[in-house]
């Protein structure tokens, strides 16, 4: 099996659903635009999460990445 680099599971998850969790307790659900190496995110129709529930509608939100703790696929 070939090892996967972190950048080849975000290049993967382009286009489609994730979850991002960042800090301060803050969860973004979206479609993954793009990323760069400093894993600056760019979210598109953003939503943002608490306790798993629908808080605010965010449209196109760029995500800086040292504020990401994790990214996962998610549902839409």
């Amino acid at each position: 099996m070939a090892e996967k680099r972190p950048f080849d599971i975000l290049n993967n998850a382009l286009n489609q659903n994730v979850l991002v969790k960042l800090k301060g307790d803050v969860e973004v659900r979206g479609i993954l635009g793009s990323f760069d190496v400093h894993m600056n995110l760019v979210i598109e129709n953003g939503e943002e999460l608490k306790n798993g529930e629908l808080k605010r509608k965010l449209g196109t939100v760029l995500l800086r990445g040292d504020t990401v703790v994790y990214v996962s696929p998610a549902t839409p």
